[in-house]
């Protein structure tokens, strides 16, 4: 078994005052103290979990005082130093893990799953890795604002297996982005040791891989940490460019406090324990004269004051009561759209005598992907801020050529093409809006985005729920079947986001739609899933204002209108509603959904008690797709209205096939003409 070595702790103090090393000594104490009082805690039950750092303290406390404050950290569940270092009040910290409503997630999550933007701090989720492209975001965010700063992010060692952390560092080579990723080295992944996670002998061997510097330090000595990175954050805040630290350090207690320790023989722990961080620090500053045994007391005693008085402030406040409509409004960040541009534009409209919003400005037909494109790049244009990313965007244009031009008017800082890993890339547009800018990524075709799949339902969706942090995040998916792309690019998954509370879902059915939900999707600070159905793109033009105008999401709009039955769809669903009807001279209100969550449930209301005769229809397989769900609240809703059972019209509950014919039977076009008929005849 590869096992790491200790050894003795030798410190040099370089230049640092007696002032800076005896700051370092009180915040390498301070951590060390929290634990043991949480250790107690714990076995009484006043805390649910603990995830213990005792032994790994220098790495966080080194690191995170070598940061200016206003630089950003993510840390993981066993970085309590990064949090003490940056000085969050204590009471908000203990109220935080008894799940209290004062501390960062409102009782929502645990441990250190949170940030806090007035720390500079952005918390970790279960799954290890993500964080790692947040900070390549946030990192990129600086480099284009120009400001001189760095972004420190931490993974462990079995960590560092995830696909997330080549992602992540891989984009920060490529983009030269000043991020230093501290690999906490402490032999274990769980109870797993190294050499069952990984073969090679160091992580340093990884930076040139990457292309990227990458140097070792002693995990357990603060000063070499602490020195370590303080020069390389001088270095990278005028040089951009990542950097990798592997910091050799051990773990005493288990991973979490129920695992134990079991599986570590018993003579590395004794190994280790001869290089405690914390007593070998106070051991040496007695031995220099630095620390004298009064001021060590002192210390002591005014730590655990604190805990005493943050543990009795957060003692003091009741465990929360549950706010329904609260926790339900959380989901999102509250956000009213702009109403006055189109309002100028239905003044500009009646004046011109036309009956529909923005139908006649000026009276021009543009195909569907030339809509994408306008308000693509009308939002560059309105957002200073806003970044586009994606594979192949920049100079290509895109491989469906909607960017086409982009580089040229916006350059390619703000159109970036990007390595193919659409997690580290969704990650980094969670970064981008921690810093306050917008971003789109473009997802090549829907298919792909399972590999960025844990960013968006994890990450994005559930950051505003869990600490109040906004994803202004545009998700770009062109979808559908029709072109005999087969199973891996003709998918329609809108369904695998309807289920996720946080995202927002949309999916146009014409050119006007498509340019005003994208422009919206784009002022909304929600992360929004975009669905461009591709069989759409330049197969239907359709009239669309010149001016920037949005299509307000959430709200669905009537394709056409009849008496006979109501059919609820969207997107190529209300092109066959339209030509099925028509086959048929059928009258039937088309109701075009136009946002999958949050649907519309005034305007199903309203056709369903109309008609009385319903039949939703979607591109999507049968079983599990939102049409259930529409059917089941009509059916919970509406049912006095109905003069017949609601009809369920989708493609068949099997992976999309490749052969033309084959397709063919898989969509729900012929199966929709003999279920109107069905209906209508009911």
């Amino acid at each position: 078994m590869m096992t790491l070595t200790a050894t003795a702790l030798r410190f040099d103090r370089l230049d640092h005052s007696n002032e800076t090393l005896l700051h370092l000594y009180q915040h390498l104490l301070r951590p060390r103290l929290i634990e043991e009082k949480m250790l107690i805690l714990l076995r009484q039950g006043k805390v649910s979990k603990w995830f213990s750092g005792i032994g790994q303290e220098a790495i966080s406390v080194g690191s995170t005082l070598a940061l200016e404050p206003d630089e950003y950290i993510l840390p993981l569940h066993r970085n309590l130093g990064v949090f003490t270092g940056r000085n969050v009040p204590l009471g908000r910290l203990f109220a935080q893990w008894q799940g209290k409503r004062t501390g960062f997630t409102k009782g929502r999550d645990r441990s250190f799953h949170f940030g806090s933007n007035e720390h500079h701090i952005v918390g970790m989720i279960s799954h290890l890795g993500p964080q790692l492209a947040v900070a390549d975001g946030i990192a990129l965010a600086d480099v284009l604002d120009q400001k001189p700063k760095v972004t420190l992010t931490y993974s462990g060692d079995g960590g560092a297996s995830e696909g997330d952390f080549h992602e992540a560092l891989n984009v920060a080579a490529v983009w030269q982005l000043p991020v230093i990723f501290m690999i906490e080295n402490n032999g274990y992944g769980l109870s797993t040791p190294s050499n069952e996670q990984f073969r090679f002998k160091s992580f340093v061997d990884k930076g040139p891989a990457y292309g990227m510097d990458a140097v070792q330090v002693d995990g357990n000595n603060v000063l070499e940490v602490y020195s370590t990175v303080k020069r390389l954050a001088e270095d990278l805040r005028q040089n951009p460019r990542p950097v990798l630290i592997e910091a050799l350090t051990f773990r005493m207690r288990g991973h979490e406090e129920a695992s134990g320790t079991k599986y570590v023989p018993q003579s590395l722990m004794e190994e280790w324990a001869v290089k405690d961080p914390v007593e070998n620090y106070e051991k040496w500053l007695i031995q220099e004269g630095i620390l004298t045994e009064t001021a060590k007391h002192s210390i002591r005693e005014t730590i655990k004051a604190a805990i005493e008085a943050g543990l009795q402030e957060a003692d003091a406040v009741p465990m929360p009561t549950a706010d329904v409509q609260e926790e339900i409004a959380d989901m999102y960040q509250p956000f009213t759209p702009d109403a006055s541009l189109n309002e100028e534009l239905r003044m500009k409209n009646e004046e011109l005598g036309a009956s529909q919003l923005n139908s006649s400005l000026p009276a021009r037909e543009l195909r569907f992907v030339d809509a994408i494109q306008e308000g693509l790049r009308q939002s560059m244009q309105r957002y200073p801020d806003l970044v586009l990313m994606g594979q192949d965007i920049a100079d290509y244009g895109g491989v469906f050529k909607i960017t086409e031009s982009f580089v040229a008017e916006f350059g390619k800082a703000r159109v970036r093409n990007t390595p193919l890993c659409e997690s580290a890339i969704v990650g980094a547009g969670l970064g981008l809006s921690i810093k306050g800018k917008k971003s789109m990524v473009e997802m090549q075709f829907a298919d792909f985005v399972t590999c960025g799949f844990n960013q968006i339902v994890n990450n994005l969706a559930k950051s505003h729920y869990r600490w109040g942090q906004n994803a202004d995040v545009v998700v770009r998916m062109p979808t559908g079947a029709g072109s005999a792309a087969g199973p891996f690019h003709s998918q329609s998954n809108e369904a695998w986001f309807t289920h996720v509370p946080g995202l927002k879902v949309v999916y146009p059915s014409n050119p006007h739609d498509a340019k005003g939900l994208l422009c919206a999707a784009f002022e909304d600070p929600n992360p929004v899933m975009y669905f461009e159905h591709k069989m759409l793109y330049r197969s239907l033009s359709g009239p669309v204002p010149e001016a920037y105008y949005t299509t307000p999401i959430g709200k669905a709009a009537l394709a056409a209108e009849g008496n006979e039955l109501s059919i609820i769809t969207y997107g190529m669903g209300v092109r066959w509603a339209l030509q099925v009807c028509e086959e048929l001279n059928v009258s039937a209100d088309i109701l075009d959904l136009r946002t999958l969550l949050p649907w519309d449930q005034d305007a199903v209301r309203q056709t369903v008690e109309k008609n009385g005769r319903v039949l939703v229809l979607h591109e999507d397989t049968l079983t599990g797709g939102i049409g259930g769900e529409i059917a089941a609240w009509i059916g919970e809703n509406c049912f006095e209205h109905l003069d017949a059972p609601v009809r369920r019209v989708a493609s068949l509950d099997t992976a999309i096939p490749f052969a033309p014919p084959l397709e063919a039977a898989f969509l729900p076009l012929q199966r929709l003409r003999e279920q109107v008929e069905a209906l209508r005849n009911y």
